[in-house]
């Protein structure tokens, strides 16, 4: 199946334009092309009970965050807390806005978005730090948020779903909190050997190989990081006792076999998995809801599964 015909036209749009070397970009003025582009893109602003922004006080840092309240369901609600995507240099509360608007809305539940620290000015572990040390103050104090410590979720996107899924490890490790649920959306999760899919969809299709070592880069210390399991989830030594998961990966998309090979780790080791493949979208596909009604019934299939964990998690 060829690439979605709204999404084309976009990657059209997108590879026409002057090609300026990864290298030669700063991350700074690559943040600020991010922010213009959103402004440009079609958003779905579903409209929910309640939006209010926060901060959590951890030990030696501020990490903002939002709370979006769903028009349906009563307090106490079930809970998503939401690591936005960029590669652990881009993205913020408000780049993600729409997606969570639209998850707390679609599967009932209050949204808890987390503006973790961002690479170079914070490098790894600072992020995985912030996605887990931000779960464990939030499953602490439920009733600040009006949520249920037997319904909390984490999710993420991309490097948000990296983060979502490394959360949980530590989670495991250290018995705290209970999850219930980690919907990883084309998650970056490691690989054992290098999948098919980063050479097939290696460039002209939004996220590319060049642009994927540009993150790693700013990211990680050195290459080595790349080799543990908080960066590289499916390098964990035992995946089993883990949360159920909801991974939905893109046909056009370099990380696409990395979701699916993850996907087939959990399943081994006796985790839950719900596994979809979108044939004809791509990596971020959730960022074009507003304008690509397959990414947004893509979406939806991921808050139902997210809703379903909820359902199942109150019954045992």
């Amino acid at each position: 199946m060829p690439v979605n015909p709204k999404i084309q036209f976009f990657l059209d749009k997108l590879n026409a334009l002057p090609k300026v070397p990864m290298d030669e970009i700063e991350p700074k003025a690559y943040r600020q092309m991010e922010k213009e582009s959103i402004k440009d893109m079609p958003q779905l602003n579903v409209p929910v009970k309640k939006v209010e922004n926060r901060v959590l006080q951890l030990e030696g840092r501020d990490i903002p965050i939002r709370v979006y309240t769903p028009n349906k369901g009563m307090a106490p609600y079930p809970g998503l807390v939401y690591y936005h995507g960029g590669g652990w240099v881009l993205g913020d509360l408000d780049s993600h806005d729409s997606v969570c608007r639209f998850l707390a809305d679609s599967a009932a539940c209050i949204v808890i978005s987390v503006g973790y620290r961002l690479a170079p000015e914070h490098k790894f572990p600072a992020a995985v730090d912030d996605a887990y040390d931000a779960l464990e103050w939030i499953a602490t104090h439920e009733a600040d948020f009006a949520i249920d410590r037997n319904r909390i979720a984490v999710g993420g996107d991309s490097a948000g779903g990296n983060l979502a899924a490394v959360a949980c490890i530590i989670a495991k490790e250290r018995k705290a909190p209970e999850v219930c649920h980690q919907l990883l959306l084309y998650p970056s999760t490691g690989f054992k050997e290098e999948p098919p899919s980063l050479k097939e969809n290696a460039e002209g299709y939004f996220l590319t190989l060049e642009s994927m070592n540009w993150f790693r880069k700013h990211y990680f210390n050195r290459d080595d990081d790349m080799l543990h399991p908080y960066a590289s989830p499916i390098l964990y030594h035992d995946l089993s006792g883990l949360p159920s998961a909801t991974i939905l990966t893109a046909q056009y998309d370099p990380l696409r076999d990395v979701g699916k090979a993850y996907a087939d780790e959990l399943k081994a080791n006796d985790v839950e998995v719900f596994y979809k493949n979108y044939d004809d979208l791509i990596h971020g596909f959730a960022n074009f809801a507003g304008f690509v009604p397959e990414a947004k019934d893509a979406l939806e299939d991921g808050a139902r599964s997210l809703q379903k964990a909820f359902v199942l998690s109150v019954e045992q």
